[in-house]
């Protein structure tokens, strides 16, 4: 069995975007869709002494509504040292702080890419390095793409040689089912239900923050709070 699953890339996502990706054998960028507007592709929250705040990369958008994520450029050179002196200023004082900044210090103040989609690769690696992920992360852009939005997900699986699709939960709304009944590619349907709450630095507790949050706060331990990824 190869397990596949296609998603657009984020910016240092939560940690059921991580699960997502440590279930299947093989990652599929999808970053030929279009860029969205407030959204998850060059944004993310992190938790502060006063509740959570945005982190977002900023993007040259105005007059480009059709541009696609692979195409999105970035427009401030300076959102790379400005993330991190928000990020040292809010988890400093975490239990692992000192363990990996070095790390994420590189991240950000050697990261000179301009394009969006390569900087969330380039997050996503390293965190899933970091996190013992080793699932093959591939850009949709190395296949071929079809029209239609289940026949493009049942290509890409049969080009890739997987027989099993994990899809998020909001897909239900526009998966015709039956195609991939049809084709004999098993569906299945990830669950972000019963995370486990862990100590934040700050209560009361904030689920829906990026997965840095969980990685300064309990380290090692991270696993302990994640899905499928294992001691």
């Amino acid at each position: 069995m190869k397990k596949v699953a296609i998603v657009q890339s984020n910016y240092i996502p939560w940690r059921g975007y991580f699960d997502l990706i440590s279930q299947v054998d093989e990652f599929i960028l999808f970053d030929d869709a279009q860029y969205t507007r407030r959204d998850w592709r060059n944004r993310n929250k992190i938790k502060t002494q006063n509740g959570s705040i945005w982190m977002t990369i900023p993007v040259e958008a105005k007059g480009k509504r059709d541009q696609k994520i692979k195409d999105t450029v970035i427009s401030d050179p300076s959102w790379s040292r400005n993330h991190w002196r928000t990020i040292v200023y809010n988890y400093s004082k975490t239990k692992y702080f000192s363990r990996y900044k070095d790390l994420f210090e590189e991240l950000y103040l050697g990261c000179n890419e301009r394009m969006l989609s390569r900087v969330n690769y380039k997050f996503l690696t390293s965190i899933c390095e970091l996190l013992g992920i080793a699932t093959k992360l591939v850009w949709s852009s190395e296949y071929r793409l079809v029209e239609g939005k289940t026949e493009r997900l049942i290509d890409l699986c049969k080009q890739a040689g997987a027989n099993e699709y994990l899809s998020g939960p909001t897909a239900r709304g526009y998966i015709d089912e039956e195609l991939f009944r049809s084709e004999k590619i098993s569906l299945r349907y990830m669950d972000y239900s019963g995370y486990s709450e862990y100590e934040q630095l700050y209560p009361p507790f904030e689920p829906r923050v990026s997965i840095i949050d969980l990685i300064f706060n309990q380290g090692p331990g991270a696993r302990n709070y994640m899905k499928s990824v294992q001691k």
